[in-house]
């Protein structure tokens, strides 16, 4: 578990998030610590994914800073960006599998594309990456062969190739049914206490939330700002503002109890 002398894995100070002069979240100040599950939750349309852009640097900030592993992201170099970039695995809510490729093809691309193993070595990889989310004997088939659940899981395995530092994950359990992703949840909290990857996760999934966050970054559509941090539990138990509470729990009610 993270502890408060880690140096954060990322971290933001004073980011703002705009496209050109219309703001979506101002003054973001954080850090994500070594092996935590880092949950960044908020009503629709307050910048979620936005925010989840910006930290995996497909976005560059409006204003302030992304550290990863204390360098400022977009001080570097391209080619410097590009391959602290790669420590990254990304799992996108539309999965982002090629249909064209069967589950083994796709798990092996960023292999084929970013190292120089043989055949052989990239083929036990891919056994090895499928049989970790569960599609053992899965290797020949299609996307559009298998379940949602299973294509979620295809790319989990896909994400996770090249052993990452850090896995994004932008609303995994989004079109799932609830078997499949308590599933998913598994396979995530797996991740973190096998191979001890730090996970950001963005999610409005409240019984994912509370299952598998450490902490919880909550923005605030109204404020247009972070309006809480912390550990979920806590959060619900002693709310900072009315929102959320309200997200928390999924009340109408007023105010906190």
């Amino acid at each position: 578990m993270p502890t408060d002398t880690d140096v954060p894995v990322l971290s933001a100070e004073d980011l703002v998030l705009a496209f050109g002069s219309f703001v979506v979240m101002r003054d973001l100040t954080f850090d994500i610590h070594p092996g935590e599950i880092f949950v960044i939750m908020g009503g629709s349309g307050s910048g979620k994914s936005t925010l989840l852009k910006h930290l995996i640097g497909l976005m560059k900030p409006s204003e302030g800073t992304v550290r990863v592993q204390g360098r400022d992201l977009w001080s570097l170099s391209e080619a410097e960006r590009a391959a602290m970039l790669r420590e990254m695995g990304v799992l996108y809510q539309e999965d982002a599998l090629w249909s064209t490729m069967t589950l083994a093809e796709n798990v092996a691309l960023p292999l084929d594309e970013h190292t120089a193993l043989s055949d052989d070595d990239i083929q036990r990889i891919v056994s090895l990456k499928l049989a970790l989310v569960g599609l053992r004997g899965f290797e020949d088939f299609y996307p559009h062969e298998i379940s949602g659940g299973m294509q979620k899981r295809a790319a989990l395995a896909r994400a996770t190739a090249l052993d990452p530092d850090v896995l994004f994950f932008d609303e995994p359990t989004s079109g799932l049914d609830p078997i499949s992703a308590r599933r998913l949840d598994d396979l995530i909290l797996q991740l973190r206490d096998s191979l001890n990857t730090t996970i950001v996760v963005v999610s409005h999934d409240l019984e994912s939330i509370f299952t598998i966050a450490d902490r919880t970054l909550y923005l605030d559509i109204e404020t247009k700002t972070m309006s809480a941090l912390g550990p979920p539990e806590d959060l619900r138990r002693n709310p900072p503002n009315q929102r959320v509470y309200q997200f928390l729990t999924r009340s109408l009610d007023a105010e906190p109890h």
